[in-house]
């Protein structure tokens, strides 16, 4: 019989104490998929593509110089001063395939994310990338599913916060990138971000 290991998340939590959002995926893809160490690793994954297009009309703004890689300083320093925080949905999981997709994904240890917001006083929204980490977020908290690319406003320890549900950065998602950057243009000028 085979068993299949537990992985346990590879990096730790971005957390800029002026964060105004939390982006939440579900897990990192496989090591070897990686193109940098920090989050959405994978060159096929568009997440940095959108971002170069809403904040600087540029899908290759972080790309190396060789534009084979994502250029993690120059996201890093991005992401400080917009004031976004970055984690996954689980810590633990399961590939019950030798794949990055989400459906092949079993979560053992969800993240606490209520933890997290306790150590973002600033946040103003959560952001969920997919929905895989859209469901495992709602597990822990009270909130209606909002469509994809909308939102729903809950209350956490007397704040009010927003939950934002985005479409997949991945490309095996059906919507065009240009597309995706205005769905997630949206969100990041009614956070205030933009």
């Amino acid at each position: 019989m085979n068993i299949i290991p537990i992985e346990t998340h590879p990096l730790e939590p971005f957390m800029p104490m002026n964060a105004l959002v939390l982006m939440l995926g579900s897990f990192p893809p496989q090591k070897k998929r990686w193109c940098m160490e920090f989050y959405y690793p994978n060159f096929n994954n568009d997440m940095w593509r959108i971002m170069g297009t809403i904040f600087f009309a540029d899908k290759e703004y972080f790309l190396t110089d060789a534009k084979k890689a994502f250029c993690k300083e120059r996201i890093i320093e991005f992401a400080n001063k917009k004031g976004i925080a970055l984690f996954d949905t689980a810590t633990e999981i399961r590939r019950l395939q030798d794949n990055a997709s989400d459906k092949f994904l079993e979560i053992i240890k969800p993240t606490d994310i209520k933890a997290m917001l306790r150590q973002l006083p600033a946040c103003k929204a959560i952001v969920t990338t997919g929905q895989k980490a859209t469901d495992t977020l709602l597990e822990q908290f009270d909130i209606k599913e909002p469509k994809v690319g909308g939102f729903a406003e809950f209350m956490f320890e007397r704040r009010l916060l927003k939950l934002y549900r985005m479409p997949s950065s991945s490309r095996a998602y059906p919507l065009k990138l240009e597309e995706k950057a205005a769905v997630y243009q949206g969100m990041f000028e009614d956070i205030g971000l933009f």
